[in-house]
């Protein structure tokens, strides 16, 4: 059962978390051109669900159109899915009542996208009650490695989240596990686990059930200061990487909290949508979405900037690229994102209740990390 529930949150982004099938090549699209959801797709999903929408081109951001999910997920599953997003994940919230950028025909556009590559989901066989003292040691045994708990991020994706288990009934869960993911190492668990092994263990995910999502911060309004310390000093010289046979751009996060510690002149923007910058978001950064960039032009071509966000390079990658081609020289992406920032300690502003994402747990080597992923 080490990776039974791989990709049941097949619309978590994230930071580190879905288990990854064999290596895969980038693919053409399966858009229809004249399909409205298609194109919004292309906009805000495939960078990190790729254009075949079957997932990984990000880090950990798995298929949206797995046979299994797709016949286990609801339009209304999938659809809250984008509208609030898996808060603490790169998986931001999309819809304009959480301060993202899709209104709801929109997101039902894009969620009848995603059943054009499957089937329409299935009649979800009910399951006994269960047990979660009786699922932890299975868990435990079997799940945590991979998966964590509320304390720990495993390497694949992290059922503990909130929006997910508001969404996912227990039937959802017990399907991946019972079917798995065809094509990825979650594998088919139903002629291993007893009815009642699959419900005390359905039952202790459930236990991972948090505290109600935590209230927003105000929308950004769009007049923000651009600059943090306006008046100091640009910064030092960073020590620079950079992707293989690329023009080094990333900088750690200590190298840029030095510099914030030296009250230097910098530009931070938050590449990820209003709704995570509204939840919590490096003190003095600006909002300046991937999918929006006109405050760009507010900001000196002279001007150092830093993007972030919890891929933790695509998005950020996007604002950098696109600031590189208007002639900014000094356009660079915080390497190891928000996430890290935030589980170190390091000055944001955050919304009553938010609280650093948990440890994470050693590379188990069942999925690529960071260093083995390609950066944006």
């Amino acid at each position: 059962m080490k990776t039974f529930c791989a990709v049941i949150v097949l619309l978590m982004a994230c930071s580190k978390g879905a288990a990854t099938p064999p290596a895969r090549r980038d693919a053409a699209p399966v858009a229809v051109a004249a399909d409205p959801g298609a194109a919004l797709y292309t906009k805000l999903c495939a960078q990190c669900h790729g254009a075949d929408a079957k997932g990984y081109k990000s880090d950990h951001a798995p298929s949206l159109v797995n046979p299994t999910f797709l016949a286990s997920a609801t339009d209304d599953f999938i659809h809250r899915s984008i509208v609030f997003g898996r808060p603490g994940t790169a998986m931001a919230g999309y819809g304009k009542e959480v301060g993202g950028p899709l209104d709801p025909d929109s997101v039902t556009a894009i969620v009848h996208w995603l059943r054009g590559h499957g089937s329409p989901s299935v009649a979800l066989p009910t399951i006994d009650a269960g047990q979660p003292e009786r699922g932890k040691p299975l868990y435990v045994a079997n799940c945590q490695k991979c998966h964590g708990d509320a304390q720990t991020r495993g390497e694949a994706v992290m059922l503990a989240n909130t929006r997910f288990l508001d969404s996912a009934g227990d039937p959802f869960i017990a399907y991946a596990v019972v079917h798995g993911r065809p094509g990825t190492p979650m594998e088919p668990w139903g002629m291993k686990l007893s009815d009642q092994s699959l419900a005390d263990v359905v039952a202790y995910v459930r236990a991972f059930a948090a505290p109600p999502v935590a209230a927003a911060l105000p929308a950004p309004t769009g007049k923000e200061p651009i600059f943090i310390n306006p008046t100091g000093k640009p910064p030092a010289a960073f020590k620079l990487t950079a992707d293989p046979g690329q023009k080094p751009r990333y900088v750690t996060i200590d190298q840029v909290k030095k510099a914030l510690d030296e009250k230097r002149k910098l530009v931070i923007i938050d590449a990820r949508p209003p709704s995570d910058w509204m939840r919590v978001h490096i003190t003095g950064a600006v909002s300046i979405p991937y999918h929006d960039l006109k405050r760009v032009d507010e900001i000196p071509k002279d001007a150092w900037v830093i993007a972030y966000c919890a891929c933790p390079h695509h998005l950020s990658g996007i604002v950098a690229d696109e600031l590189q081609k208007r002639g900014y020289a000094h356009a660079l992406v915080l390497d190891e994102g928000i996430l890290e920032w935030h589980r170190r300690g390091y000055p944001v502003v955050a919304a009553e209740g938010v609280t650093p994402p948990p440890a994470e747990a050693p590379p188990t080597g069942l999925v690529p990390n960071a260093t083995a992923t390609p950066r944006r």
